[in-house]
């Protein structure tokens, strides 16, 4: 394609991305085709040849996945795909500079009053065909991956490598392993059918609701006792901190010390999900907990056989890093 696209190359990008805005898989696959060439000249004007610029190009791919829903003008989606490609690359310049963690990928605003990338997300097929593909990823790639791509607040490197319980490096690696298994994936699957995953997520929103709830009604065991397995593990930190007498007395005792959890974001696979929640400390002790915490759950036949918790740092004032000591 030319630098300046004809007015039938224009026509075809406005027609392809509309597709793929309603959710055909097939209209978004041709779009990354055709501007992969533009797209991969970006990468390597900022980051030279090499496995840096292959990782933000599949990155990118993934955005436009996920975000496609952004693009406001058709049109122009091929400078758009561009400016994916040239955020995440200069994401990557960045985070080898610093040793603290970057932020994800920019991407651009979405405008008040407007529908958001997740919502569109939630009206087409390919957020069934995503997670469908995810779910296919080993336990030790599908954790960093939906982190990154899929929470709110655990999506620097440096945050999923404390979930995780894994180095930094770890994470980076991981990732960029998940996305080429994923780029495979979604190629072979392009025309299949899935599941519809919306119902699984509103009826974990309302588990998370209905948890927290009965928990306030002393009724915490029953639901540990009818959704978690015999031998649930509870981690925190990378560590094994105990069983379902340990997950009861942590609950019980936040409770008794006035704290409240309320679900901000819900995250449900089949084998996966993650609750992230915001902690409420009494008026007469705001410093009991951490601002927030995930509920990090994997699931064997239906219940939960593991439980991780990893809480949102304190804030500091002094700029400093802030404090990710463990809280159960």
């Amino acid at each position: 394609m030319s630098t300046v696209p004809t007015e039938a190359e224009r026509a075809e990008d406005e027609a392809l991305t509309r597709a793929a805005q309603r959710g055909e898989v097939a209209a978004l696959a041709r779009l990354l085709e055709r501007h992969r060439p533009g797209m991969r000249a970006v990468a390597l004007s900022v980051l030279g040849p090499g496995p840096d610029a292959d990782d933000v190009m599949q990155e990118a791919a993934l955005v436009a996945l996920r975000r496609i829903g952004d693009v406001r003008d058709p049109a122009a989606v091929g400078p758009w795909l561009r400016m994916v490609v040239r955020n995440a690359g200069r994401a990557v310049l960045r985070e080898a500079r610093r040793t603290e963690p970057v932020a994800d990928v920019p991407v651009p605003p979405v405008a008040p009053g407007s529908v958001t990338p997740e919502q569109v997300l939630d009206r087409h097929a390919l957020r069934d065909w995503i997670w469908e593909a995810v779910e296919g990823l080993s336990p030790a790639l599908r954790l960093p991956f939906v982190l990154r791509y899929f929470s709110l607040r655990l999506t620097s490197y440096q945050q999923i490598a404390r979930a995780c319980a894994i180095p930094v490096g770890t994470v980076r690696s991981r990732l960029s392993e998940a996305r080429a298994q994923l780029a495979r994936t979604l190629r072979a699957t392009a025309d299949d059918a899935h599941e519809e995953t919306r119902a699984r997520t509103g009826a974990s929103w309302a588990e998370a609701r209905e948890t927290l709830a009965a928990a306030e009604r002393g009724e915490f065991a029953r639901v540990v006792a009818d959704r978690y397995a015999r031998d649930v593990v509870l981690r925190a930190g990378g560590e094994v901190l105990g069983g379902r007498a340990l997950l009861l007395a942590g609950m019980d005792g936040d409770l008794a010390a006035g704290v409240r959890q309320r679900p901000v974001h819900v995250i449900a696979g089949r084998s996966l999900v993650v609750w992230e929640m915001d902690l409420v400390n009494p008026s007469d002790a705001p410093d009991h907990c951490p601002p927030g915490v995930a509920w990090i759950m994997t699931l064997d036949q239906g219940r939960v056989d593991s439980l991780t918790l990893c809480h949102t740092p304190r804030p500091r004032s002094d700029g400093a890093p802030a404090s990710d000591e463990p809280h159960v």
